[in-house]
């Protein structure tokens, strides 16, 4: 008979019947790619619904009252609270180990709020406010699980290739980011009308809850991945050799030849027994992070303040009538598809070429201004394409990279920072959008200084990075 919180925790990664004992040596009960894909596929039906939504949002908040200078702010704080708010939820997942409880927690409000949209338009004068709320609690839900399902997605996809495992999931996230808006058009296409759009949303939610518990149940611990390296090599053992030409060299040369994880673990410790994310954790490692690691968080920070956000865009969209509010998702969706591109083509170029890939990221980002806030539909089109494929690199590839240069351990700590950056950078530039939206010159002026500023960042943090891996390691205690 299993012991309560032990044997069978290990039973269920292992694939074996509940309260059945482990094989000796038994292996992950799935793949690392079929991990990997299944959390794309939690995100894909929960991008669904968020996106779906989202692309909605500008001009939702325009018809309940709000002003460009509103919406940018709401939406800037929106995307801020996203962000910022990791830097409390990354660390507290990395303190407690529990980076599923912290996934599921974050999912579920998003598959609450934006469903709740659909009631706004009917509480009078209260609507814009309800609405506000509704928005940052999406995002709030956002910043809780980010942290947390990215350790998890960088321990399996560590045995694929980070580069890959990062641009498969963007892929199937952007899939549904695309799916979210074309129902959206459908819907609005039937009815005519905004609210129904956001009612439908709650199908979604509900099926990418339920494919994310199914997941954790059948794999409790993602480092089994993490230390084994690949599930199919069986070579966890082994000394891994410094291999410069490889990004993550010392961080795999460093997983590979560290003692028995499950040592860590204190049996006697109820908030360590049970709960196998804990036994892979190092009890006394320390907070810091490598300062090529702030570089990279400084370089996306400056480049983020201007990236338009899409709800300045919508609402661009329908306050000068470029399109009809129909064809409003639809944009959103073509933006969609170039963000899964862009991740996947990055992510391969990546593992192949190095981190230097990420240099196109600011070339992208200076033309948004301009484009996406003309008034002729051809050009807001592209300028909302080029805007989807910096986002697609933002979040996929410049995440690899950081799970590249952060020790596990920290990772929940480093994208916790990373998003307090961005997000303050996301406030900056939604509250810079909105106020310079009828001085678009001065807009783009400002953006191509800022951009230039991002690439000398980006110089810094790889010169800084092959300066870091060129330092030996220190003594093993």
């Amino acid at each position: 008979m299993s012991t309560p919180g032990s044997t069978d925790n290990a039973g269920a990664a292992a694939g074996a019947a509940p309260g059945a004992e482990p094989a000796a040596g038994a292996g992950p009960a799935w793949s690392a790619w079929r991990v990997v894909v299944n959390l794309g596929i939690v995100s894909l039906v929960i991008d669904l619904a968020s996106k779906g939504g989202h692309s909605l949002t500008g001009a939702l908040l325009g018809q309940l009252g709000a002003s460009a200078l509103i919406v940018g702010v709401v939406t800037g704080l929106g995307e801020a609270v996203a962000l910022a708010l990791r830097l409390v939820s990354g660390p507290w997942s990395d303190k407690s180990g529990r980076y599923w409880r912290f996934a599921i927690a974050g999912y579920a409000l998003t598959a609450v709020c934006i469903p709740l949209l659909a009631v706004t338009p009917f509480v009078g004068g209260a609507g814009l406010l309800l609405a506000s709320a509704l928005i940052l609690g999406d995002r709030t839900g956002k910043a809780i699980r980010s942290p947390a399902k990215t350790v998890l997605l960088a321990n399996a996809a560590s045995a694929v290739g980070r580069g890959r495992g990062f641009g498969v999931h963007k892929l199937l996230d952007q899939l549904g980011s695309l799916l979210g808006p074309l129902l959206a058009w459908a819907v609005i296409t039937v009815t005519t009308v905004l609210w129904p759009a956001f009612a439908v949303l709650a199908i979604p939610g509900a099926a990418g809850l339920g494919i994310l518990l199914w997941t954790r149940r059948r794999v409790p611990d993602t480092n089994v991945y993490e230390s084994s390296e690949s599930n199919e090599s069986n070579e966890s053992n082994e000394s891994v050799a410094p291999n410069p030409d490889r990004p993550d060299w010392p961080d795999r040369a460093n997983r590979a030849n560290r003692a028995n994880p499950e040592d860590l673990a204190d049996p006697d410790d109820p908030d360590d027994a049970g709960h196998p994310d804990q036994a892979h954790r190092d009890p006394a490692a320390g907070p810091r992070l490598p300062l090529s690691f702030y570089l990279l968080a400084a370089a996306v920070g400056v480049s983020t303040v201007g990236l338009v956000g899409f709800g300045v865009i919508s609402f661009h969209l329908t306050d000068v009538a470029i399109v009809p509010l129909a064809t409003v998702p639809l944009i959103y969706a073509a933006a969609m598809g170039a963000a899964a591109l862009a991740a996947l083509v990055s992510g391969y170029a990546y593992d192949a070429a190095g981190a230097r890939v990420l240099l196109v990221l600011p070339l992208l980002v200076v033309l948004v201004p301009g484009l996406t806030l003309s008034v002729q539909a051809g050009a807001v089109l592209a300028g909302a394409l080029i805007w989807g494929a910096a986002t697609g690199i933002q979040e996929s590839t410049v995440q690899a990279l950081i799970a590249d240069l952060v020790p596990n351990g920290h990772r929940g700590t480093a994208y916790g920072v990373f998003a307090a950056f961005a997000g303050a950078s996301a406030l900056i530039g939604g509250v810079l959008a909105g106020a310079l939206y009828d001085q678009v010159p001065w807009l783009v002026m400002i953006v191509g200084i800022l951009q230039t500023c991002a690439l000398v960042l980006f110089l810094l943090t790889f010169r800084l990075q092959n300066r870091e891996r060129r330092q030996p390691a220190g003594p093993q205690v």
